[in-house]
């Protein structure tokens, strides 16, 4: 068996800035091979534009290049910064061809390039995103959407939500759940013997002892202390706003915020553009970008690949791991 990992790059958003990070990313390095899935007239016309070399091969099962091509063409003329719906269901069928590959062993981890998620449902395609795809198309019980970065990893438990509906979101059992699936996968994914896990409030002050409000009573403390008892190092629930200061944080090998804009403001300052997500709780690896589709930047303009060379380069680090 081929010792060397083989990772998947969708190449998201043809419109958007995905196809000119992939036409980059062919000229790099990596010790893996790498797998473009996309569609060649779009990539080479981006790199055309930028002055880049791009000549691929065809992906197959046997390849020992380095970064090979596997065609999934657009059904309609793609334009740079111009987002068409007709190819709202090309964006999923390079996932779907990704995700294959992973569940079918022909890939070791697939890495995926930002999509614009309006575009795919006014395809008609009801799409929240890339990480409750992928859980629906593989049958997860549960996901947990976490980022990396400057030194940090953040995790979520609850993920695109108004912030009107984050209570009522967080659950005793979803909590659990959430603090099940981190606890597994940075064991066994992120090779870490005992992770300790901070667990943060919801309210001002985690609650000021049911003054400013008693989730943290009724729900966060009864969630740790179930998980705790299963032998889950998890601390909490900590108010947010001190959280994330060196002191707290010494020691401890991941963050659990309760909503989206609690957590990922502290990991984008510190890493923004260099931050990779992983999706915990899937069966397969897999990572993506910090960042949007750019359409601004799609077909000139200058990009930074910093965040993909560094979801590509997790991907390569965890499947080794999980290969052993």
């Amino acid at each position: 068996m081929d010792p060397t990992p083989r990772v998947a790059i969708t190449a998201g958003e043809p419109a958007g800035i995905g196809p000119d990070l992939c036409a980059i990313l062919a000229a790099k390095r990596f010790d893996a091979r790498l797998v473009l899935v996309g569609d060649r007239a779009v990539i080479a016309g981006r790199a055309k534009i930028r002055g880049l070399p791009f000549d691929p091969p065809g992906h197959s099962a046997n390849s020992e290049a380095p970064f090979s091509l596997l065609q999934v063409a657009a059904p309609a003329p793609v334009t740079a910064g111009r987002l068409d719906p007709a190819n709202g269901r090309h964006v999923l069928a390079l996932l779907d061809r990704a995700l294959e590959g992973c569940l079918s062993g022909e890939f070791d981890a697939m890495v995926t390039a930002p999509v614009q998620k309006s575009t795919i449902n006014e395809a008609g395609i009801a799409f929240t995103g890339h990480t409750e795809y992928l859980a629906a198309r593989t049958g997860a019980a549960q996901v947990v959407m976490m980022l990396v970065g400057g030194g940090l990893r953040v995790a979520l438990a609850t993920t695109h939500l108004p912030l009107s509906a984050v209570p009522a979101a967080i659950t005793r059992e979803g909590l659990a759940g959430t603090l099940r699936v981190m606890d597994r996968d940075l064991r066994s994914r992120f090779g870490i013997d005992r992770p300790r896990i901070l667990v943060a409030g919801l309210n001002p002050h985690a609650g000021e002892s049911g003054h400013l409000g008693r989730e943290e009573i009724e729900v966060i403390a009864p969630a740790l202390e179930r998980v705790r008892r299963e032998g889950i190092h998890a601390e909490g629930p900590l108010p947010a706003d001190t959280l994330f200061t060196a002191r707290v944080l010494a020691g401890a090998d991941a963050v659990l915020a309760l909503y989206h804009d609690q957590g990922l403001p502290v990991l984008k300052h510190a890493s923004f553009g260099h931050a990779v997500n992983v999706t915990l709780g899937l069966p397969v690896i897999r990572t993506s970008v910090d960042h949007g589709t750019a359409l601004d930047l799609a077909g000139g303009g200058e990009v930074d690949t910093g965040s993909l060379e560094a979801a590509v380069a997790l991907a390569i680090d965890l499947a080794r791991r999980v290969r052993g």
